[in-house]
């Protein structure tokens, strides 16, 4: 059976081929790093990693590209309340975040750029933009032309005109269109700045994941992945100003995982709606979170609350309980069992494959991995020996 994967673009699942025979060019977008990181942002850590595993153990060499995004309008604005350094904040929860994956057992990306390393790259990309028509420059800013943008809106299925009409887009009157975005800001007081053509400044939002897309992974990736909260605007203008650069597809999947929710609602830091993931950590391991996160199916909402955790709790101890040693002096288990282990091996092993396969159906593998945990006890139980356990 041939991977099958989501892609948000076409709206449904194909086989997976990559660009490149036997290489996978993954780029996941991360934090903005202007205060400690949710189990939000670990849900969709954790989605990604389970991808990227998978797609390792199917033999594919992965590059695999996380970035920060370590200036922005958030950034900013939190340092101004508290009376700190932007840049110095930023590098604080970048630390902090490197230790959540880390305990959250989260293999390290390829590469972490972070948009101040790539202001270079990003002052080319905008000036190739201006000189190719699709962007100008107005006191010092730089927006976007959505207008000529091919198919803009083909990401999140929405049409210009609807969202010029439905726009509650602040009206800038120095904008030939209402939803054109920045690529680069004009500097205020006491912000970060840098010098540019435009005058000094810093980069919009979109366009850092862009240039650092091109700068790491090329004009082309195979997937590029993120919560389906940034579907818009950001991953549609990534599209947009990706495409008007190099004139070919940007990503071939796109994929999103769904939203963690708490009381209801979407966990979210501009809300405070949200539980820290070192708090979470403090009284629970980061298996129960990889858990509870691979218990659902990437791309639906995840529940979270005291009886889910608990849940986790318990069924990690059951998953737990299959790699307990056989019973010191074992004196082999009745052919019966030890046959009906082989079967289970077996049934566990293809229904893995046939699950991860259907579009990373992890909540499907599981399923299968619990059977064999059950027949591992039993077998156990019944005096199996370590010879005969370990084949599972």
């Amino acid at each position: 059976m041939s991977l099958k994967v989501y892609n948000t673009l076409t709206r449904e699942k194909s086989d997976f081929s990559p660009i490149e025979e036997g290489k996978v060019r993954m780029y996941v977008c991360g934090p903005t790093v202007y205060d400690s990181a949710h189990v939000g942002h670990a849900m969709s850590a954790i989605v990604f990693d389970v991808v990227r595993r998978y797609l390792i153990y199917r033999g594919y060499d992965v590059h695999y590209v996380m970035n920060f995004t370590d200036v922005d309008d958030k950034i900013i604005n939190r340092a101004k309340r508290l009376g700190v350094d932007p840049i110095e904040l930023a590098e604080k929860y970048i630390e902090e975040y490197k230790k959540n994956l880390e305990d959250l057992n989260i293999l390290p990306p390829t590469e972490q750029p972070r948009a101040t390393n790539e202001i270079d790259a990003i002052i080319k990309m905008v000036e190739r933009l201006i000189d190719k028509g699709v962007a100008y420059e107005v006191d010092g800013d730089v927006y976007f032309r959505v207008e000529k943008a091919k198919d803009y809106g083909k990401l999140s299925g929405r049409k210009l005109e609807e969202m010029n009409a439905g726009s509650r887009i602040r009206v800038d009157a120095r904008k030939e269109n209402p939803m054109d975005f920045a690529v680069w800001k004009a500097a205020k007081k006491g912000e970060p700045a840098w010098d540019s053509p435009w005058g000094p400044g810093r980069p919009g939002w979109h366009i850092e994941c862009s240039a650092m897309n091109l700068q790491h992974l090329g004009d082309q990736i195979d997937i590029h992945g993120g919560g389906n909260d940034l579907i818009f605007p950001h991953h549609e203008n990534e599209i947009a100003q990706s495409e008007a650069i190099t004139g070919k597809p940007f990503a071939r999947y796109w994929m999103h995982n769904g939203m963690l929710q708490l009381k209801g609602e979407i966990m979210s830091k501009s809300t405070g709606n949200m539980i820290p993931i070192n708090e979470f950590l403090e009284d629970h391991s980061g298996d129960v979170m990889r858990l509870m996160v691979i218990s659902s199916h990437y791309r639906s909402p995840l529940t979270f609350n005291d009886e889910v955790i608990e849940a986790n709790e318990r069924a990690l101890e059951r998953l737990l309980s299959a790699i307990k040693p056989a019973v010191e002096g074992a004196k082999g288990a009745p052919g019966e069992i030890t046959q009906r282990l082989e079967e289970q091996i077996e049934i566990t092993r293809n229904g893995f494959h046939d699950s991860m396969d259907e579009d990373f159906n992890t909540a499907g593998a599981l399923g299968y991995i619990f059977d064999l945990a059950r027949m591992i006890n039993q077998a156990r139980s019944e005096d199996a020996t370590p010879e005969e356990l370990k084949p599972a």
